[in-house]
């Protein structure tokens, strides 16, 4: 049976400036980064990555079309077919009373739609366990990871004065 286990070289940073000048060193410096971590949202360090924008937007877009459809054809259905009434001299299709309706499905199906897409596509469903670096990263540091399952002791070496150099304030090795 093949061994899974990832060896990580880490850097914690105290300072998300200190994290985005470190982030921008690594890429000049064409260093392959395996992931950055952070407790907070930081601006910028999305592009300094090289990473593109998300397009979870578009999925939400779709669902709440969906949902705007879903509640627009169930009403129809409902109040020309299934339940025919003529109340308060409304006709039988009012397009304006089912506004409302329309309006919370489509907000409903486009929530709902966006949080199980980003889940699944981030692998974080129901009995997943993601491995934690350090507790800390929630809180109040940040940090860059490196993969060295495969790498040499030159590329260690190379990567532990990395942080060194971009002022890390404690570096680990962690197999996850």
């Amino acid at each position: 049976m093949a061994d899974n286990h990832t060896e990580v070289l880490f850097g914690l940073y105290n300072d998300e400036t200190e994290l985005l000048d470190a982030v921008k060193i690594a890429r000049d410096g064409h260093l392959d980064i395996m992931d950055v971590y952070t407790p907070f949202p930081v601006h910028g360090l999305d592009p300094i990555l090289g990473l593109k924008e998300s397009r979870l937007h578009i999925a939400g877009f779709i669902f709440g079309a969906l949902g705007t459809l879903t509640a627009f054809i169930f009403m129809t259905w409902v109040f020309t077919r299934d339940w025919p009434i003529i109340f308060g001299g409304k006709p039988y299709w009012s397009v304006p009373a089912f506004i409302p309706i329309i309006f919370e499905l489509t907000v409903l199906f486009a929530s709902i739609g966006m949080v199980v897409t980003f889940y699944t596509i981030c692998g974080m469903g129901p009995g997943v366990t993601n491995p934690v670096l350090d507790d800390r990263i929630t809180d109040d540091k940040f940090c860059i990871a490196f993969k060295t399952t495969d790498a040499d002791d030159s590329l260690v070496e190379k990567l532990n004065s990395f942080f060194t150099k971009t002022g890390a304030a404690e570096v680990h090795t962690k197999t996850i």
